[in-house]
């Protein structure tokens, strides 16, 4: 198992591949283990790197709540590709993680050669559905603590409880990465100037909207629909959306 130490907690990644770094992080309640139909196709072109953020998987869920947020998330993002000696590559994700790209892009936008969002949202600008947003976060957070790990079954049929140590994580994780704070990730997308490719499923219902949003606001990106795919477009249609990541990780090269 390969991982990096960060404030005394153990980041699990996995590295394929030795050309050109491509970064991806999995949605909230999800682990790496996710893109493991994409492992082959994308490494046979690029170092592919997936990890388990902080609460999930295989990764360290440190007992402090400030030790759970997107700042540090981006940080072990940025450690990640320091470790592999990486000063640039591809940032992507779904859903949560394609917001942490997006956040890693506000940050560091000079280690971001482009963005890849999959299936992702950029925020809030008003108050309000924040703080809608934030109520189902911090609720789901609360099942999470009474119910345990099996609460991952209601929340998506496709998930796999087994994969987390710690249900404690997780909720921490809910408080600390999905609750927004603000408006900073959605106002800095006028701002991106990398080559951008936005990946929707047809059916994502949640995201299909906010995937137009951001192709229109990010300057020169392109946006795939795939059809008969959900959430988990990356799952639902594998080969479409493989298809898609690559001709566009070959555009970017």
């Amino acid at each position: 198992m390969s991982k990096i130490e960060r404030d005394s907690t153990h980041i699990h990644y996995e590295a394929t591949g030795t050309d050109a770094p491509v970064l991806l992080t999995h949605g909230f309640a999800a682990t790496s283990r996710i893109w493991r139909a994409q492992v082959d196709p994308f490494a046979s072109r690029n170092q592919f790197i997936r990890w388990d953020m902080r609460g999930h998987g295989r990764s360290g869920s440190p007992p402090d709540d400030a030790s759970y947020s997107v700042d540090e998330t981006v940080d072990d993002m940025a450690a990640l590709l320091d470790h592999l000696g990486h000063e640039r590559a591809i940032i992507g994700g779904h859903s949560l993680g394609g917001y942490m790209a997006l956040a890693f892009h506000l940050k560091y936008p000079e280690r971001v050669k482009a963005l890849f969002v999959v299936a992702t949202g950029p925020g809030y600008r008003s108050d309000e559905p924040r703080q809608e947003w934030n109520e189902m976060a911090r609720g789901l957070a609360r099942r999470l603590e009474r119910n345990g790990l099996e609460e991952l079954s209601k929340l998506d049929r496709e998930m796999e409880p087994t994969e987390h140590d710690s249900v404690r994580g997780l909720s921490q994780a809910a408080r600390g990465m999905l609750v927004q704070h603000d408006s900073r990730i959605i106002d800095s997308l006028p701002d991106i100037d990398v080559p951008t490719l936005v990946v929707v499923g047809e059916k994502d219902r949640g995201y299909v909207d906010s995937s137009k949003y951001m192709s229109e606001k990010i300057s020169g990106a392109e946006r795939v629909s795939i059809p008969n795919a959900g959430h988990a477009v990356y799952m639902h249609q594998t080969e479409l959306f493989n298809e898609a990541a690559m001709k566009f990780f070959e555009r970017v090269a």
